[in-house]
């Protein structure tokens, strides 16, 4: 028990920093399409990103606070199945939105020569509402396994218990439905894909662009604008790496009132935080918007200028440096 309030502690946190940070991203978002009357296919991905991360976090807080401090009132199947499906299709959405913005990130800043590639380049603003479609579909796709094993619970008449319908949702699931899990865990398993591959092609790219740079007379703009530019996508990747084996973990060996299993969800939820940090710190319109309301941004090195160098989360020319002296700019 003590482990258990220890964790709903740490989460409210996460979840009020979560939320703060990702409504932040929505609200610039929403004041830059007010005031240019468009959106770029950045700004429409960090949207997408940030509403749903925001009401991931927030129906995941509801849900622990009621089914924790006011078990014995939870209310009914209703409310269970809801909360159930919608935490199912809001994780979903946001694992494959995350690898939607880095596979535009790979396409928009990355150069190869093949045919295919440079259609996708020239093609990429009117590719991402489709991404953004395929995302939210894959998504609902995602939700059948708990529509599964909630109708068994209807037919069986069985009553929701203390912590509520995810730990009887994972355990049936395991027992009973291994072909859907299956299913549902390849959902997961394909946008790990997609970043994994996005990130291959775009850090092979950046590392060969920088390799032919180091001789130019533009070397120190173009190595620093490369380093920093791989160190965003890898902190990015190394931690969608960390947040998918945990995702895989909790689904087959979630366990009620393991130590181990709250730890392995703190972590789990803290991906939407963590991720949201460094998409804020690595745009230079978000840095500065940030930096002028927080109140440390009165000190100097605080109110230093963005830098210029990394564009990488910024208007719809992603490094265009990187892409003039690559040779091609699709």
């Amino acid at each position: 028990m003590q482990g258990l309030n220890a964790f709903v502690i740490v989460f409210t946190l996460q979840a009020l920093a979560g939320m703060w940070i990702n409504s932040f991203i929505v609200a610039v978002s929403c004041m830059a399409w007010f005031k240019k009357k468009s959106m770029n296919s950045n700004e429409k991905i960090l949207l997408f990103l940030g509403c749903f991360r925001f009401w991931y976090l927030c129906a995941t807080w509801i849900y622990i606070i009621i089914s924790v401090l006011f078990s014995q009132h939870l209310l009914g199947r209703g409310v269970s199945l809801a909360f159930a499906i919608s935490l199912c299709f809001l994780n979903s959405s946001n694992l494959w939105t995350s690898a939607c913005l880095y596979a535009f990130y790979c396409i928009k800043i990355a150069n190869f020569r093949h045919h295919f590639f440079i259609f996708l380049k020239a093609k990429i603003d009117r590719i991402v509402p489709w991404l953004l479609l395929s995302s939210v579909v894959l998504s609902l796709l995602n939700c059948s396994p708990f529509l599964e094993v909630t109708d068994e619970e209807n037919n069986t008449s069985t009553n929701f218990t203390t912590h509520g319908i995810f730990w009887k949702v994972n355990k049936e699931i395991r027992e009973h439905f291994h072909t859907i899990i299956l299913i549902c865990t390849s959902g997961f398993s394909m946008a790990f894909i997609t970043v994994t591959f996005s990130a291959f092609l775009l850090l092979f790219s950046l590392c060969r662009h920088k390799h032919k740079m180091q001789n130019s007379s533009a070397r120190s703009l173009s190595t620093d604008a490369h380093i920093k530019a791989m160190k965003s996508l890898l902190s990015f990747f190394f931690i969608y790496c960390i947040n998918y084996i945990i995702l895989m973990s909790t689904v087959y060996y979630n366990n009620e009132n393991n130590l181990l299993t709250l730890l392995l969800l703190v972590l789990q939820y803290a991906f939407p935080v963590v991720h949201s940090l460094i998409l804020i710190f690595s745009n230079p319109k978000l840095e500065r918007i940030v930096l002028g309301i927080l109140p440390c941004a009165k000190c100097k090195d605080c109110t230093r200028k963005p830098t210029k160098t990394l564009m990488l989360c910024s208007s719809v020319q992603v490094l265009p440096s990187l892409m003039e002296s690559s040779g091609h700019c699709g």
